[in-house]
């Protein structure tokens, strides 16, 4: 099982992003997929869940609206589309299994003002 996140980087406030994270040993979309975030200095908070029914969540209410979680089943790949980015979005983004856990390395994302 692995899973390698991407699309991380620096953009200025306002801007979007778009994780990938590219999964492999598992069909992801048999499995319900998270991504988490971690800022610096502050604990890892869950930030969006996809079920392998396809019903997504979205935790953090300061990205309700700008956030979307998705996949792409033929890619075997979870995304997370990031939009009007803020400088407190900044953190390491991590995508994950939820049950079984499994977890990748984590892409840093930085939003200047």
């Amino acid at each position: 099982v692995q899973l390698v996140e991407s699309g991380g980087g620096l953009v200025q406030a306002g801007g979007s992003l778009r994780l990938s994270c590219a999964a492999s040993g598992f069909t992801l979309s048999t499995y319900d997929m998270a991504w988490h975030r971690q800022a610096p200095g502050k604990e890892r908070e869950l930030v969006a869940t996809i079920t392998s029914g396809g019903v997504t969540t979205i935790f953090v209410d300061s990205v309700k609206g700008r956030f979307t979680i998705s996949r792409d089943n033929a890619k075997n790949t979870l995304y997370l589309q990031m939009n009007s980015l803020k400088p407190e979005d900044t953190a390491i983004y991590y995508c994950g299994r939820l049950w079984p856990a499994s977890w990748g390395q984590g892409t840093q994302v930085t939003i200047s003002s």
